[in-house]
């Protein structure tokens, strides 16, 4: 719940290791021009930043860089096909999940247990996908297919047993959110940079220390550990989620842009499904643990 692999660092489409490296500008080399001062000749840089180094630029047999082949690049078309069929697939398999998996008082044990064993091999499956160089398509999708077992009966459990009408709700305040960051985007309201990237990633890292700390107060002490996801807290966190959230979306978004203007191959397209599918999971939850906290409490 990664704008980055894993989770919150993923490489983006690089064949380097971390973000920064991708977006890096292209460093002066002895004897030659200082940084910013020659553009990039291998293809269209990324706006914003024309003097990126491409990472896809590839070498002949003299050394020298050449540009990345004209075929086999992603386009978002790719990226936009890539991202419904894996979502399409989480969508099904939770359907499946909320109508062949029963939250009621007799098998309600048992629809958990499917769903958390679920959960947490989807969480494996993801982290996996996540320390490969490659996108592995298959990895990816039964990802989505275990995490939609997971989200069905979650949101099963949440819509029939304490908020009616939550799991629709929290849908589209996932939609709105996704909608409303790509707007911002672009329009050039969010600008995705290096200091953004890190404002985020230290944020991410905090909430996520925070949430862990809370989980385990709460599994030796009882209750809802330090009350983060509860009453107004969880709803304060829940907000901070959300948003957490929609900047992992600007993160995605930029990705893409700059994975297509550098020439990634099409098959990290995948790659791109794969972190969007993870974000939007990660506010969907979000809304639905507020909203649960609201009327739960009325």
């Amino acid at each position: 719940m990664r704008s980055s692999n894993p989770v919150f660092s993923r490489r983006g489409f690089s064949r380097d290791n971390g973000y920064a490296q991708f977006h890096a500008a292209q460093q002066p080399q002895a004897g030659g021009p200082a940084v910013g001062t020659q553009a990039n000749p291998y293809g269209q840089a990324p706006a914003g930043n024309p003097y990126a180094q491409n990472p896809y630029a590839q070498q002949d047999q003299y050394g020298a860089p050449q540009a990345p082949a004209t075929t086999g690049r992603m386009t978002m078309d790719d990226v936009v096909m890539r991202t419904a069929t894996t979502l399409g697939v989480l969508i099904v398999t939770a359907a499946l999940a909320w109508a062949l998996l029963p939250v009621d008082d007799a098998n309600i044990t048992r629809s958990y247990g499917i769903a958390i064993g679920a959960g947490l091999v989807a969480m494996v499956l993801g982290f996996v996908q996540a320390f490969k160089r490659k996108a592995s398509p298959a990895l990816i999708l039964g990802y989505a297919a275990l995490e939609g077992v997971f989200l069905g009966v979650v949101s099963s459990v949440v819509d029939n047993r304490i908020a009616e009408g939550a799991a629709m709700q929290a849908v589209l305040g996932t939609m709105a959110t996704a909608a409303a960051v790509l707007i911002a985007y672009k329009a050039g309201w969010i600008r995705v940079n290096r200091r953004f990237y890190g404002f985020v990633m230290a944020a991410a890292m905090g909430f996520i220390l925070l949430m862990a700390v809370n989980l385990l107060f709460a599994v030796f002490g009882g209750g809802d550990g330090l009350g983060f996801r509860s009453g107004g807290l969880g709803i304060l966190f829940g907000v901070v989620g959300i948003l957490l959230g929609a900047c992992f979306l600007a993160l995605d978004f930029k990705q893409v842009e700059d994975g297509i203007a550098y020439g990634a191959p099409k098959e990290e397209a995948w790659l791109a499904a794969f972190g969007l599918t993870m974000t939007l999971v990660w506010i969907y939850m979000e809304f639905l643990r507020i909203l649960a906290i609201l009327q739960g409490n009325d």
